[in-house]
């Protein structure tokens, strides 16, 4: 099994990742998502298709800037209890989330060059990702989370995520899961206008109390689908801060709500949340993990791996 020691984003070496698959996938691409989950595009052939060409963009983005690539699977709604909702029994579940391991390889192998590639098995909350319907404890997170982790823990998984985590009980449960099944786990916190969590908690306290709860599990913290105008007012100091190593920022400044009912989507300025980025990484002493959330593609990625490469460049 891979161990934190084995990623190479831990050396301080820049990485970007994708953006907003689902809304890129939607309103972009033209798909209907269900649920908002993507995973079952992995049942067709044209699904599969748009996969590999959502994903090529963002290999050619870190290759042309000398960066590396973390590959997200698409599976942040490809757990039971989602699952259920869309007809598919655990079996399934298990088989989607082998699928997106397997694709996630095909790309990597697919690429040449020394660019560092790094699977990541993608998880998302139990619940609403912008309203928590139950603050679940660790417990209860971890008996929900476990079976993924798992399935992901039987492919070539370099380690998982878990993005869009509203409240700290379900970040500590994931974490604990993962560190049963011997994967390396990172977790990106949400937050409301007021860099909150959606729990209230702040992000130095949710931090805390997940390191706390796990034994300083988590391999690193991100922060995702917020505007950086949310949260740059409310991030932590000291160790705290070193902790968080990755942003997936919307480039939109609508609030979670707002989002919600938006019916067109808001792409903000790609440029701006580029030169956002840069001085994100002037608070942040350890981020070096750069992509996009909700309302962002590969035009916003591209503009923040040049920005940050050439931040780099002039250091």
């Amino acid at each position: 099994m891979p161990s934190a020691s084995d990623l190479p984003q831990m050396t301080g070496l820049p990485f970007v990742t994708d953006g907003g698959i689902e809304t890129t996938l939607i309103f972009e691409m033209g798909f209907d998502l269900p649920l908002f989950a993507a995973y079952p595009l992995l049942e067709s052939d044209a699904g599969r298709d748009a996969f590999r060409q959502y994903y090529g963009h963002y290999l050619q983005i870190a290759q042309c800037n000398g960066l590396g690539f973390v590959l997200e699977s698409p599976t942040w709604r490809c757990s039971h209890g989602w699952g259920a909702k869309l007809g598919h029994d655990a079996e399934r579940i298990r088989a989607f989330n082998h699928a997106a391991i397997v694709l996630m390889e095909e790309l990597r192998a697919g690429q040449s060059g020394g660019t560092p590639m790094v699977i990541s098995g993608n998880i998302g909350p139990a619940g609403d990702g912008y309203r928590p319907e139950e603050m679940l404890t660790a417990e209860a997170a971890r008996a929900y989370h476990t079976a993924q982790i798992e399935a992901f823990a039987e492919t070539a998984a370099d380690m998982v995520t878990a993005v869009t985590i509203t409240h700290t009980g379900e970040a500590a449960g994931v974490v604990l899961a993962a560190k049963a099944a011997g994967l390396p786990c990172a977790i990106a916190f949400t937050t409301e206008t007021d860099g909150r969590l959606p729990s209230g908690e702040t992000l130095a306290e949710a931090i805390e109390t997940v390191d706390a709860l796990t034994g300083g599990g988590p391999v690193y913290y991100m922060i995702n689908c917020a505007h950086p105008d949310h949260f740059s007012g409310a991030l932590p100091n000291g160790l705290t801060a070193g902790r968080i190593r990755g942003i997936r920022a919307n480039a939109s400044r609508l609030s979670h709500a707002e989002l919600d009912e938006a019916e067109e989507l808001d792409g903000g300025d790609p440029h701006e949340l580029a030169q956002d980025y840069v001085r994100l990484t002037g608070l942040l002493p350890n981020l070096h993990i750069f992509g996009g959330c909700c309302g962002t593609d590969y035009r916003h990625v591209s503009c923040i791996a040049k920005a940050i490469s050439g931040e780099l460049s002039a250091a």
